[in-house]
């Protein structure tokens, strides 16, 4: 996802919700291509609603073998990509940025893609609805850095967000975090490493893309002040 901020992002400090992690959820014109499918395609791909209850994601797809969550799926490359790869797992993927949501519609729309539920929103309500141990792997993909110390605080990766993602991991289940902002990898690495029911499985070289990883667009602009830095786990 896009680093970006919020204009004024100590504003939403209401008791209510929780601070958000992710900055503009909305920037140029959405294509009227793209924008028919948010009523012709979206509706038949949501996730379902986190606030009606648990969500089963292999009961999201008739014949899933598995199920893999993407947190901050920007243009949607990566996620069409492995689930062009990988038809029998049925993906999940959050966004709430909406031109993002919309390149991933169209991706969809033209790759006949049968395995992906989009959730247009923050990631964390999905997180906590899914049921325990349902996950076999989540990927999390250039979160917004949130790289003034002020704002850390906003970062999706928190000790209460690792302890959710442990709790839908299956044991064995896979867990990688991807980012090109060097002091977030370390935060990353220690909040990740603070968790005994999570296993650090490399890269070796932290730069070194694994064989499976996906390059998008967003990546190839090179925004971060490092190149792309690669962190996988395993729950144990």
């Amino acid at each position: 996802m896009p680093a970006s901020k919020p204009s004024d992002p100590d504003a939403d400090t209401s008791a209510h919700r929780p601070l958000r992690t992710f900055g503009r959820i909305k920037s140029r014109p959405i294509k009227p291509l793209q924008a028919a499918l948010f009523d012709s395609l979206l509706p038949s791909i949501a996730v379902p609603d986190p606030a009606a209850g648990p969500i089963d994601p292999m009961a999201l797809m008739a014949g899933s073998t598995s199920a893999w969550l993407e947190i901050g799926f920007g243009g949607g490359e990566h996620l069409a990509a492995q689930a062009a790869r990988n038809p029998d797992t049925v993906i999940l993927g959050c966004e709430p940025f909406l031109n993002g949501v919309a390149s991933l519609l169209r991706h969809v729309d033209e790759g006949g893609l049968k395995n992906v539920r989009i959730h247009a929103d923050d990631a964390r309500a999905v997180v906590q609805a899914l049921n325990p141990a349902s996950l076999d792997r989540v990927m999390i993909l250039f979160p917004d850095p949130w790289h003034k110390a002020r704002h850390n605080k906003r970062r999706l990766v928190q000790d209460e967000f690792v302890a959710d993602l442990v709790r839908v991991l299956k044991p064995g289940g896979r867990l990688r975090f991807v980012t090109d902002w060097e002091n977030y990898a370390d935060w990353a690495r220690e909040k990740f490493d603070a968790n005994p029911a999570l296993q650090f499985t490399g890269p070796a070289d932290r730069h070194a893309a694994p064989d499976d990883h996906v390059v998008t667009r967003y990546e190839e602009k090179k925004l971060g002040d490092i190149a792309p830095i690669f962190l996988d786990f395993v729950r144990i």
